[in-house]
């Protein structure tokens, strides 16, 4: 999602504008302006550049009517929109979680591919009525209406991010009922079109086009957009993987035993001299009977008058098993992160299915479980530094990954 200033709201959507928008604006005014006044010098310079400007803006309400599409046909489903950003690249909705069904899915992506082609529609009956063939109005309206045909045939180019892409998604997981399927062919398509635009691009403003008898395509520009799609493609492609894996791996591969079984008969004294004075596990079980009685809460000992220690028993400071934030060993490692987020734990405790502990997980076991399943590279020392600083790093949020998958499936 874009970064911006919000600028106002058009049906509760917050509208935010990136700087990068006015770069844009003044980009397109220039270019416009500079042509207008050489093909319509009857014009003067002060209408040609106005027409420019005017141009400009609304190329902009344009996008911004089509991301409007997209934005209320999925709050008719229910969805939230978080805001509407205008940059670079255009414009963006900010969509709060997935449709919930591949139709549905359909409908918002085409919606604004829908809302171009009816504007293009619209402005070209207009331009028909209008009288005279060079005045600025219909110049103005003829090019705007240009320009909304060109929105929707691109936007339907099928590769991720654009809307043929969610399009294509929509089709596949219809077709083969996965909507990681559906992903993973639409962000292929696209990284494979971004990476051909990226080359088309680049030769043409070397001057090889010509050469090499290929089409005249937008030479540096369409060379940024390929970029643009092959990057937002890919980061498609990787988060849908993450997710993936982690609904794959399950809480026993993950899970370690680095915890230790104490009597919940010591004595605090006992306790403290025997496992605390030396090196710590990072947790403690307490058992009696054969029978596991709970966690033992270390951080609640200091509570206690050290005159007492020697006569109450570690059962002073224990967390019932019962109160103890569980998993099942077949529990999804995406269910895992939920659970730890929700209740801000450091770790979860693994139960097997006889209800003993199996195993305890902690952020940097989930780091190196996925990092194992997708063949990733982590060192132990990267390993240990998440243990002990209780969070993931900053290029693997699998906290947000898990949450934006518990609203898909709301």
């Amino acid at each position: 999602m874009q970064a911006g200033r919000k600028v106002g709201t058009l049906f509760g959507i917050p509208l935010l504008i990136d700087p990068s928008w006015f770069f844009v604006v003044a980009l397109v005014t220039f270019s416009n302006g500079t042509i207008w006044q050489a093909t319509y010098p009857e014009w003067g310079a002060a209408v040609a550049w106005s027409a420019g400007l005017i141009m400009a803006l609304l190329l902009f309400g344009s996008v911004l009517l089509h991301e409007l599409g997209h934005s209320l046909v999925a709050k008719l489903q229910g969805i939230q929109v978080r805001s509407i950003t205008l940059f670079f690249f255009g414009g963006i909705a900010a969509i709060e979680q997935e449709p919930k069904t591949p139709g549905k899915a359909f409908q918002v992506a085409i919606a604004g591919p829908m809302v171009s082609f009816g504007l293009f529609l619209l402005l070209s009956g207009v331009v028909l009525l209008l009288p005279g063939t060079e005045s600025p109005p219909q110049v103005l309206l003829q090019r705007l209406a240009g320009i909304n045909l060109i929105l929707t045939l691109f936007n339907l180019i099928p590769g991720l991010p654009l809307d043929g892409g969610q399009v294509l998604k929509a089709i596949v997981w219809k077709v083969t009922g996965s909507q990681f399927q559906g992903v993973h062919w639409a962000a292929r398509t696209g990284k494979t079109l971004g990476g051909l635009a990226i080359v088309l691009g680049v030769l043409e403003t070397f001057g090889l086009s010509a050469t090499l008898g290929l089409p005249e395509v937008g030479g540096l520009w369409v060379a940024l957009i390929g970029w643009f799609v092959v990057q937002n493609a890919s980061s498609y492609d990787r988060l849908t993987n993450v997710q993936e894996a982690l609904l794959k791996i399950r809480a026993v591969e993950a899970m370690t035993r680095e915890f230790r079984v104490v009597d919940a008969g010591l004595s605090l004294r006992q306790f403290a001299d025997d496992h605390l004075l030396g090196t710590r596990a990072p947790i403690y079980f307490a058992v009696s009977d054969g029978r596991y009685r709970g966690m033992v809460l270390v951080e609640a000992l200091p509570n206690i008058e050290h005159s007492q220690w020697q006569t109450k028993t570690v059962f002073e400071i224990l967390q019932p098993l019962p109160d103890v934030p569980t998993v099942q060993e077949s529990t999804s490692l995406m269910d895992v992160i939920r659970l730890m987020e929700s209740q801000k734990l450091p770790r979860v405790t693994v139960l097997s299915p006889a209800g003993a502990i199996a195993g305890v997980i902690d952020r940097g076991d989930i780091v190196r479980s996925l990092s194992q399943k997708m063949n990733m590279r982590v060192s132990e020392e990267a390993i240990a530094q998440i243990k002990a600083e209780g969070s993931y790093p900053l290029g693997l949020q699998l906290d947000a990954i898990a949450q934006a998958a518990a609203r898909n499936e709301e």
